[in-house]
């Protein structure tokens, strides 16, 4: 029973650590690349996944947010780390003035080529040829 033991504790563990090394963020992995530290636990289970606990699993702590972020959305694609808000509202108005501009200049220049592309056609865009 307690060769058993000496044989599934290891085992284990090092399975554990391999599956956990391999679904960590590679950003979020500590000292090593997670390839590393995948080979180091396929090499020497004991050793490495040892190694693993001690120094290269991700610290799972809770994040601060910086100043520019948003602490708490209802949308899941807002969660991820570093998505800024919006921290100066005449800067966002000055931007979203400066992309309606855009627009409407590519609005512009859409119809103005249409109309020459009509021109150049021989028909006028607004008559039908008969």
């Amino acid at each position: 029973m307690l060769r058993l033991l000496f044989f599934l504790v290891p085992l284990v563990l090092s399975i554990y650590c391999a599956v956990e090394a391999i679904s960590s963020r590679e950003d979020e992995v500590r000292n090593l690349s997670r390839v590393w530290w995948i080979v180091l636990i396929l090499f020497f289970p004991f050793v490495g996944s040892i190694a693993w606990l001690a120094a290269g699993r991700p610290v799972r702590i809770a994040r601060r947010t910086g100043p520019h972020e948003r602490s708490a959305s209802a949308f899941p694609e807002y969660d991820r780390p570093g998505r800024f808000a919006a921290a100066d509202a005449a800067a966002d108005e000055e931007f979203l003035k400066k992309v309606r501009e855009r627009a409407e200049e590519q609005r512009r220049r859409a119809r103005e080529q249409k109309q020459r592309e009509a021109g150049e056609g021989g028909a006028e865009p607004d008559r039908p040829t008969a």
